[in-house]
């Protein structure tokens, strides 16, 4: 689910931890939008698609049907927050079961 405005994105509940997804938006906050891109489609992380997303969202949301230039656009907001985890089961001896935490994220990115 991706809420949007102006010149932000919030894209919520992302199926990846806040641990993995924050070691890759380290890397382009403060960056121009184009080497944000150049450097999303360069790293090896499953991170990456939906952080490209919110990026390229965030980046329409601004720009609509104006001319405005990517290159001086810099992405100024870039975090992410923990969302709630699902909490499953895993059977173990003797009738017992060990709790698995699946973690989900919030993606916020604006300009």
């Amino acid at each position: 689910m991706i809420n949007s405005s102006g010149g932000k994105c919030i894209a919520r509940f992302v199926k990846i931890s806040a641990l993995k997804t924050r070691r890759v938006i380290n890397q382009i906050r403060g960056l121009p939008v184009k080497e944000a891109y150049i450097v999303l489609k360069l790293m090896p992380y499953r991170a990456c698609v939906p952080i490209m997303k919110a990026l390229r969202s965030s980046v329409f949301n601004l720009v609509g049907n104006s001319d405005l230039d990517l290159a001086n656009i810099i992405v100024r907001e870039a975090r992410v927050d923990e969302a709630k985890f699902l909490k499953r089961a895993r059977p173990h001896a003797q009738g017992r079961a060990f709790p698995i935490k699946k973690h989900y994220s919030h993606i916020t990115i604006a300009f």
